[in-house]
């Protein structure tokens, strides 16, 4: 486990960045904490470090699914509102898992759909307004890609 403590957005657009650069086709990244912990802004830093940096990056929270075709085509879930796991296979999370990136907030909604490997990043609040903490659990193949995170931790 990687424990970071990110002192604003601007360190949790860092950390997002630097994964993104790190991240590949088939790479699944769970995000999880509560309401307000930072997922949605570190989806958003990672798709527009992939992407453009000025591309509005909406919130899927609604939507369910936000997809953005880059390469590998970015597949943005927010599944807070899901009831069940069987309805992501409605969302195309099969074709998301094989085809693309995956950012998944809410995962645990997926239950055992969620495949094993991944990158959880679990957010919590920080000691101050704007700081949260973000710690990384490096899943099968993330490891060695992470230590160069791991050593400015």
């Amino acid at each position: 486990m990687i424990t970071l403590d990110l002192p604003d957005e601007a360190a949790t657009g860092a950390l997002a960045g630097g994964i993104s650069r790190l991240a590949q086709l088939g790479d699944i990244i769970a995000l999880r904490g509560e309401l307000g912990t930072g997922k949605t802004a570190f989806a958003r830093a990672f798709i527009r470090a992939r992407g453009d940096p000025e591309e509005e990056v909406p919130s899927p929270t609604f939507t369910l699914v936000q997809l953005y075709d880059l390469h590998p085509a970015i597949w943005h879930f927010d599944l807070y509102r899901l009831r069940s796991p069987e309805e992501a296979w409605e969302l195309g999370i099969e074709e998301a898992f094989g085809d693309g990136i995956s950012l998944i907030e809410w995962p645990e909604r997926l239950d055992q759909l969620l495949p094993k490997r991944r990158l959880e990043i679990f957010f919590a609040f920080g000691r101050a307004p704007d700081a949260r903490r973000a710690t990384l659990d490096p899943g099968e193949g993330w490891r060695p890609r992470l230590a160069a995170i791991a050593a400015d931790a």
